[in-house]
């Protein structure tokens, strides 16, 4: 089943980024999801599956 992605969700991977932060923002959805790391604004782009199974939860959007 495809996960439903959206441009802007956050999302806590399984591992950390090189800096420290596990938390990312999607800001592109296709083949590839693109991420951004919170911690330190890089930007990284995995396959679709990859990033599927690399997540661990979705952060509650801010109100």
């Amino acid at each position: 089943m495809i996960m439903e992605i959206a441009i802007g969700e956050k999302y806590r991977m399984r591992r950390k980024h090189p800096c420290g932060s596990f938390d990312f923002v999607v800001y592109r959805v296709g083949a590839d999801i693109g991420i951004e790391c919170l911690g330190c604004k890089r930007r990284v782009m995995l396959e679709r599956l990859k990033f599927e199974s690399r997540v661990k939860t979705r952060l509650r959007a801010e109100s």
